[in-house]
């Protein structure tokens, strides 16, 4: 078997690697943003690979990936374990749970934190099909994942993407929170059907208007760029209107320090029941927990709106406002998150947990949003 090293050719999808003497750990995030302004919440997302894959050409029948996961698990609550998606020529032949790695459980009552070690995970693929093709190794989105070895019977080539380069930012919605697997979450949904190579930057629970992370976009290559702000805002309870008006200006004024005339999507969120019209903070529901089941609410108070608390309904306002108020760039579009997931979608697909979208539901949204962002005449279109 030869062992390929894991180079950022062939680790697609915006991985900042951090080698290692077992391997590469792979990060979101570059330095020193990752050790200097991430909070606790931030370092756990930004280690977990949305959109990050292997990609390669090769005429080898067998490949073997060997990888460790680190997963937070909370105790008497189920969890889906993450993914590997294998692609070979653009079709989904492998799905492959993780079954071992490490875990962090949580007692959810107590705030007690067990560490749980475990061992590797290998994705094991046989009898692929002679002659050369194009082989894609998803990663999970929804757990760290250290990369540590990778071996084939035949050489492995990277392979150059010459398609537009889509940055996005946003929550945990755009890192994939309760999608089924990394192919399935709506922005990997999207830049499939668009026919464009992704470098997702949506970071659970993370979407704080972070001035570092409006410099990570000015400098990161792109042809076209969304941001989708505001929910985290909101369930954080993190800003009221008047800290957030001039906030998403400045975003947007450094993003542009690097991108002046990329085309730059400005998406509002998606409908939030529970947010709609009552702020932050959010909170889990504690019957719910009881229970076994995850649900969330908010805590706020409606009548705070009228002294600038955010809701959804406001926020929704303010980013077509500032999008309005800076007509003098052409290449600045608003898209409003309710057509890509509205009042009537959540009667007909709930989210399950009062704040996430589904599987069923992350597709739907992906597939509108490729519709409206990167069709003929859209906002992104190159």
């Amino acid at each position: 078997m030869i062992d390929t090293p894991f180079t950022l050719d062939v680790i697609r999808g915006g991985a900042d690697l951090e080698l290692l003497a077992h391997g590469a750990r792979l990060h979101r995030l570059p330095l020193p943003y990752r050790e200097r302004e991430a909070d606790a919440q931030f370092t756990m997302v930004e280690r977990q690979p949305s959109g990050i894959h292997l990609r390669f050409r090769t005429t080898a029948t067998a490949v073997t990936l060997r990888l460790h996961a680190t997963r937070v698990s909370y105790r008497g609550l189920h969890r889906d374990r993450g993914m590997v998606d294998v692609i070979i020529d653009d079709r989904l032949v492998l799905r492959r749970p993780l079954v071992n790695g490490d875990a962090l459980e949580l007692d959810m009552a107590t705030g007690a934190a067990t560490p749980r070690p475990g061992d590797d995970d290998l994705v094991v693929l046989t009898d692929l099909p002679a002659g050369e093709k194009t082989v894609e190794m998803w990663l999970p989105h929804n757990e760290q994942i250290d990369l540590v070895s990778l071996d084939a019977d035949a050489p492995l080539a990277a392979v150059a993407d010459e398609r537009p380069r889509w940055v996005h930012h946003g929550s945990s919605i755009s890192h994939g929170s309760n999608a089924t697997a990394p192919t399935e979450i709506w922005p990997v949904v999207a830049a499939r059907a668009a026919d464009v190579q992704l470098h997702n930057l949506g970071f659970g629970g993370s979407a704080m208007l972070d001035p570092f992370m409006a410099r990570i976009i000015r400098d990161t290559p792109a042809d076209v760029i969304s941001v989708k702000l505001g929910i985290n805002v909101v369930n954080a309870d993190a800003m009221r209107a008047r800290a957030f008006l001039p906030a998403v200006h400045g975003f947007l004024d450094t993003i542009r320090e690097g991108h002046p005339d990329t085309p730059l999507l400005v998406v509002s969120p998606i409908f939030c029941g529970v947010h709609e019209k009552t702020p932050g903070p959010g909170a889990f529901d504690v019957e719910a927990l009881r229970a076994g089941e995850v649900r969330f609410v908010a805590t706020g108070d409606p009548a705070e709106v009228a002294r600038g608390a955010l809701t959804l309904e406001v926020i929704r306002e303010v980013l077509a406002r500032v999008v309005a108020d800076r007509s003098d760039d052409p290449a600045l579009h608003y898209l409003d998150g309710l057509s890509l997931y509205g009042p009537e979608d959540a009667a007909a697909h709930p989210l399950p947990d009062g704040l996430h979208p589904d599987g069923d539901t992350h597709r739907l949204i992906g597939e509108r949003f490729a519709r409206a962002a990167f069709l003929t005449g859209a906002a992104l279109r190159i």
